[in-house]
């Protein structure tokens, strides 16, 4: 996939996500924990500042089929509409990732406030 890399900083943003925050969707929306996760780019790979816009989902809720047999939930891909009519939007879910982070403890980065004030800030 084309694309920046993410940066060393970036990589420990998308592991502080997965390991506290975990599936976004599945404990949003169904109450659970899941920590398997992969990291779903809001606004593509390749914009500046891109890798911080992220957020962490388990495969069911990432990729419509790839769920476990009878998983209940909406997958982001393809289905962006119906899942952030079950979850709420990508934009709010990014705020709530930011939240949990901070209540647990832990310092949210910098490159991602910046996005919270808008990515053109990131350019």
């Amino acid at each position: 996939m084309k694309g920046r890399n993410p940066t060393a900083e970036q990589k420990r943003w998308h592991d502080l996500l997965s390991q506290v925050v975990g599936c976004i969707a599945c404990r949003e929306g169904h109450g659970e924990f899941n920590d398997h996760c992969s990291i779903h780019h809001v606004d593509s790979r390749t914009k500046p500042g891109a890798h911080w816009y992220v957020l962490p989902l388990c495969a069911g809720h990432h990729q419509d089929g790839t769920g476990p047999a009878g998983f209940p939930g909406v997958a982001v891909h393809p289905l962006k509409a119906r899942f952030e009519e079950q979850y709420g939007s990508q934009s709010d879910l990014l705020s709530r990732c930011a939240q949990i982070i901070a209540e647990q403890g832990h310092d949210v980065p910098a490159g991602f406030l910046a996005w919270l004030d808008g990515p053109e800030v990131m350019a």
